[in-house]
């Protein structure tokens, strides 16, 4: 299964980011997004992680403006229907993605992979609203995507081998590391990464420590390179929130009940940097 054209579905940090990666690996790219202006965002963001690579020597002018050159936009899904791979990065919310996969399903080839960049919701659940449960994988970026080495790949329960083993090729051409794990609530990273987060927000909430202390001492004590706060704030606080209650309702066990100060905060429209406001002030 060779992978010679992808699209991107969602402009967004994400969508753009694994766009720009895949231009830079020679793979033409369509990003896809409802809106020009949420294409015209991401693209000028792609531009902009470009030339900041450019200024720091980790690649030539020559190189950025090729991966440019290999990336277009539209607003259109048709646009998807001649692509190897699909890669969905829309907001995490269940019923958009199935939604998108109904879509991607009827306009796709049949000999397409549909994956998805989902943080949380299960692929199973995703795959089975297609004709083509076999050929539908999880590929989760971690973000930033153009500096972060790791794709999170989660197999669904109908998953083929051969999809793996192209996903896996994919990821290693775009420089990336892949690691694989079965579809299970959170999949690895966030199942043990949202719980600490979640804990660090128990811990401020009981007056424990203050915000600078708690990353402070998982900083230079455990050596984190970000504190869970400002870490939960750079991911956003909605999505710790639903990534909480996604592990709660799937691995049905309290200890993954969200703290009350994190539901307020949302509550609030407290989600962290991409509001201005979360455990610290943007």
């Amino acid at each position: 299964m060779e992978i010679s054209s992808l699209a991107v579905l969602g402009a967004g940090q994400m969508g753009a980011g694994i766009a720009q990666v895949a231009a830079c690996s020679g793979i033409p790219v369509v990003m896809i997004d409802i809106k020009q202006e949420y294409l015209d965002r991401g693209f000028s963001g792609m531009e902009k992680s470009l030339s900041k690579l450019v200024s720091k020597g980790r690649m030539t002018q020559e190189e950025a403006q090729s991966a440019i050159n290999l990336v277009s936009t539209s607003i259109s899904r048709d646009s998807a229907s001649d692509a190897d791979l699909v890669i969905e990065a829309i907001p995490e919310v269940l019923d958009l993605k199935i939604s998108a996969f109904k879509d991607l399903d009827e306009i796709c080839k049949e000999t397409a992979i549909l994956a998805t960049n989902t943080s949380s919701i299960s692929i199973n659940e995703i795959a089975a609203v297609t004709r083509r449960p076999d050929r539908v994988i999880g590929m989760h970026f971690m973000n930033p995507v153009p500096i972060m080495k790791l794709v999170e790949i989660i197999n669904g329960r109908e998953t083929l081998p051969e999809v793996t083993d192209a996903i896996f090729a994919l990821s290693e051409r775009m420089g990336k590391t892949p690691l694989q794990c079965n579809d299970s609530p959170g999949f690895i990273s966030n199942r043990i990464l949202c719980p600490m987060l979640n804990e660090a927000i128990l811990a401020l909430q009981e007056g424990v420590a203050e915000p600078e202390a708690i990353d402070g001492i998982m900083k230079l004590g455990m050596n984190h390179p970000i504190g869970p706060l400002a870490l939960a704030d750079l991911i956003g606080l909605d999505t710790v929130l639903h990534i909480m209650n996604v592990l709660k309702d799937g691995l049905g066990d309290e200890k993954y009940a969200p703290a009350e100060l994190l539901v307020s905060m949302v509550s609030d429209g407290k989600l962290g940097r991409k509001s201005g406001q979360g455990f610290y002030s943007y």
